[in-house]
């Protein structure tokens, strides 16, 4: 566990249903005057984007949407949002969604203010200038990314995701309104909550993980034993959804200090690579990467399996870990995550590829344990 610790979080954080509208009071005093919102088309299509922008207008401000940010948002992606956002001569930017235009709408903002392309900023605080200003409004409960400094953007050319870990991409507000979660289907809830698993996971096991850290991860591991079953059979439980959001936001608290691990350096290239959904991978690669963890941190993996639920003999730790590793695969069989990476599409001829660029990846580096990349191919092919 790290000695010394930064603890980095939006200055204002918007919480619980009926928050989207607060979020305008809160906007209005920043004094902006138009707004560029990135979203995806289906939040247009389904009427949410219009919502945003009559919030907006009611205090003041205009608006424009760039709506092309693809599941996995590209390179591609940020040059046409950055160029909407020069275009219109936009003063901040409100990204409206899950992961895929939060992430989106920090690259558009890193260029803003610092120029260049986003390749350029791959990995960690490679930024000069704060970044143009940005409100996020989270409509998944998962990725976190509404609340932190990371950022994953696709290479359309490399077939790779670069992470970008940036202070500067923290956006000014992060909004966690249950009532625009409603509409997530079967499949997204569970996916996300996963997701929100991962990081918490991930989080507690990091060399970097604080007491400030465990305790965020902690409570969003309870959290999501209790609520992600819920959320998942019921779409319009809206308890269900709330607590979810409580807990992807604290899971987000915990790895956007303490660090991710080896779930997230190699689902971001099995993302990159065939373009898969985030979620699913980090929930099928979580077990297989923990089960790699167990000889580096298995008293903390026992902590994890006792906090799902499961009795654990606190004098036998790898006993308890395994009871966690068991308990992760029986709740994402519960919520349908598929049971390993073939049926997505992955060929074992791409490991040595993946696992030499998931050795690259910057999420890696607060692992409990670094691989070989003999060890990452292994684990990659113990998923299948």
């Amino acid at each position: 566990m790290a000695g010394k610790a930064k603890f980095m979080m939006p200055g204002m954080s918007l919480m619980g249903a009926g928050s989207l509208q607060d979020a305008g009071e809160e906007i209005r005093k920043l004094h902006y005057q138009k707004a560029l919102i990135v979203t995806d088309q289906p939040l247009v299509d389904i009427g949410i984007a219009g919502t945003v922008t009559g919030m907006l207008k009611q205090v003041g401000i205009t608006s424009v949407i760039y709506s092309g940010t693809r599941p996995n948002p590209t390179v591609g992606n940020v040059s046409e949002g950055w160029k909407a956002y020069t275009d219109n001569s936009c003063d901040c930017i409100i990204s409206l969604g899950g992961g895929s235009p939060h992430d989106c709408a920090k690259g558009i903002a890193l260029l803003a203010t610092n120029g260049g392309t986003i390749e350029d900023y791959e990995g960690v605080d490679r930024s000069a200038h704060p970044a143009a200003p940005l409100i996020a409004i989270n409509t998944t409960a998962g990725t976190a990314s509404e609340m932190t400094k990371f950022c994953i953007i696709t290479d359309e050319v490399r077939h790779v995701k670069m992470a970008i870990v940036d202070k500067h991409t923290t956006p000014l507000i992060a909004v966690n309104d249950p009532q625009l979660m409603m509409a997530m289907p079967k499949s997204l809830t569970a996916a996300t909550g996963m997701d929100a698993l991962t990081h918490s996971i991930e989080a507690y096991v990091s060399t970097d993980a604080t007491p400030i850290t465990d305790a965020c991860a902690i409570k969003a591991i309870e959290l999501i034993r209790d609520y992600l079953v819920r959320a998942v059979d019921n779409g319009q439980d809206e308890e269900a959804r709330e607590q979810m959001a409580y807990a992807e936001f604290l899971a987000g608290m915990a790895f956007n200090n303490a660090g991710l691990g080896y779930v997230h350096a190699m689902a971001h290239q099995l993302g990159g690579f065939y373009d898969l959904p985030h979620g699913v991978c980090n929930a099928i690669l979580l077990p297989h990467v923990e089960r790699y963890n167990m000889q580096a941190a298995a008293g903390r993996l026992a902590i994890i399996a006792r906090t799902l639920g499961e009795l654990v003999d606190e004098s036998r730790p790898e006993e308890g870990a395994e009871l966690a590793i068991q308990a992760i695969e029986k709740l994402a069989k519960r919520v349908g995550i598929p049971a390993g990476l073939q049926g997505l599409g992955v060929k074992s001829e791409d490991f040595d590829t993946l696992a030499a660029n998931a050795m690259k990846d910057a999420c890696g580096v607060t692992n409990p344990i670094q691989p070989s990349k003999e060890d990452v191919i292994r684990m990659f092919a113990s998923a299948m």
